[in-house]
């Protein structure tokens, strides 16, 4: 029995060493998924780490809670603004285009290596999502920014497209295991799961941002925290009311991260690196999960399809989603090309195990061999691709935050940022009728994206963001006196 020191001392020397491996990443273009699989793999079984590890059930609990993180952080971190121009767009490759990649998938297999077609199908319902995170680590390590709407709608897409790749998975599982189902029966459970999960969604989404505003807890740190379990409590509520879980959590992430709410920026900046923990938990989790050895016989089988995913299966789903949008034949040819594998189909592929499917082993080492190589083949030519087809635009100038403090001065000061929430009592009021305490100063107003230097003339709005000046002793009594509402 191996004591809890060691397992810590081993997760916390993989989590480091993966975390040093980034840089790797940056310089060489490589997604950095490969080489947190990578590194599991070399500590599994058959690697020089010779740790047993073969929990499938475990590697998948350990991979949905992370996604649910991962997504609540892609959520928050969406602009609405930008991606609402391209929603249909979006919609229609993270439904159709999955629909189409499981289909093409399916034939291809079912013809050229004679597996049964409903196997085929499955294995093209697991491989059919796209992964944002292996895309745009690798368009930022060398610095390449994509024009127009293309990058709104791979987020969207990224974001939205694991809904229905699960949806798809689980249907053709228990069409395996219990018959194939009526096409009545299958579309009513896909409008039953999105259906549940969008109501949901917006109920919560709206939900927590008047939580947020409303409660005023002493310590800011609790607020992160209620953004962890409300996080969580969105995934579990939609999925014991057989809603989309997934699919909750990146609607409402969306709807929050697009409103204002008090501890914005800290909350956003949180689960960015919660985000990064759970990618880098998840991968060498899968890493662990899988023997090299046994991905060797799949490994002409694997090429072969990734071949096909790559140069036949995406760039069917992109064009024939895409075929009423207003996108370009350039931008068509370089969203065919950025079809990245994450996380996710590995994860759905422990599903056939789990489920006793016959072939699920097989079913497993293809799908880990294919995010493998489909990474390495297209991830380092992502940028050389934009440049190919023309859609790389020079990073513009890093914003300039108006004031920053240094921490080593005024130690007994501290900057802090509050909204004004709906029926404030200070709307409408000017600066110098509101008295705060001494040693407390509204430095800076955000107001509809741009910056008003207050003067005590100036009137407070509601929604406005304030950047306050207090003593630390005083923060408790700034923030209830700018924070009342009218009952």
């Amino acid at each position: 029995m191996l004591s809890l020191e060691f397992i810590l001392l081993v997760i916390s020397l993989l989590i480091l060493i993966s975390i040093f491996l980034t840089k790797l990443s940056d310089n060489f273009g490589v997604p950095s998924l490969v080489l947190f699989l990578v590194m599991g793999m070399i500590a599994g079984s058959d690697g020089p780490g010779q740790i047993e590890f073969n929990d499938y059930e475990l590697t998948k609990s350990i991979g949905l809670i992370a996604l649910v993180f991962i997504l609540f952080s892609g959520g928050l971190d969406t602009k609405w603004k930008s991606v609402k121009t391209v929603f249909w767009s979006g919609l229609s490759l993270s439904t159709l285009g999955v629909v189409m990649v499981t289909i093409s998938v399916g034939f291809f297999c079912n013809y050229f290596f004679g597996f049964g077609l409903i196997e085929s199908f499955l294995l093209g319902a697991i491989i059919s999502s796209t992964d944002v995170a292996a895309v745009f680590s690798t368009l930022r390590a060398k610095n390449t920014r994509l024009k127009g709407c293309v990058r709104p709608l791979l987020e969207l897409e990224s974001g939205s497209n694991d809904p229905m790749a699960i949806f798809l998975t689980v249907l053709i599982i228990e069409a395996i295991i219990s018959g194939v189902p009526s096409t009545f029966s299958a579309v009513l459970s896909l409008i039953m799961q999105f259906g549940i999960g969008g109501i949901i969604a917006v109920i919560s989404g709206k939900l927590m941002v008047k939580l947020f505003n409303k409660l005023k807890f002493g310590n800011d740190s609790l607020y992160v925290v209620f953004a962890i379990a409300f996080a969580l409590l969105i995934y579990a509520i939609t999925t014991l009311l057989k809603g989309s879980g997934m699919l909750a959590v990146y609607i409402s992430a969306i709807i929050i991260g697009n409103s204002d709410f008090i501890q914005k920026r800290s909350t956003i900046r949180f689960f960015e690196g919660i985000a990064l923990l759970s990618q880098i938990v998840m991968f060498l989790a899968l890493g662990l999960l899988s023997d090299p050895s046994e991905l060797l016989p799949v490994t002409s089988t694997g090429l072969i399809i990734s071949g096909f995913l790559i140069f036949a299966a995406r760039p069917i789903s992109v064009f024939i989603s895409l075929i009423k949008s207003k996108f370009s034949i350039k931008e068509k040819f370089f969203l065919s090309w950025v079809g990245l594998k994450g996380a996710v189909p590995i994860i759905l592929s422990t599903f056939p195990i789990i489920y006793g499917i016959q072939g699920g082993y097989n079913i497993f080492n293809l799908v880990f061999f294919i995010t493998l190589s489909s990474a390495l083949l297209q991830g380092w030519s992502i940028p050389l691709m934009a440049k190919v087809f023309k859609l790389e635009e020079p990073e513009p100038e890093e914003e300039i935050i108006p004031i920053k403090m240094s921490s080593r001065v005024q130690i007994n000061k501290e900057m802090i940022d509050l909204i004004i929430p709906y029926k404030s009592e200070i709307i409408g009021k000017p600066l110098a009728d509101i008295s705060l305490p001494e040693e407390s100063l509204i430095v800076l107003i955000t107001r509809n994206g741009e910056y008003v230097v207050p003067s005590g003339s100036t009137t407070l709005e509601e929604g406005d963001t304030l950047l306050v000046l207090v003593n630390k002793e005083n923060v408790n009594e700034v923030k209830q006196k700018l924070m009342r509402v009218h009952h």
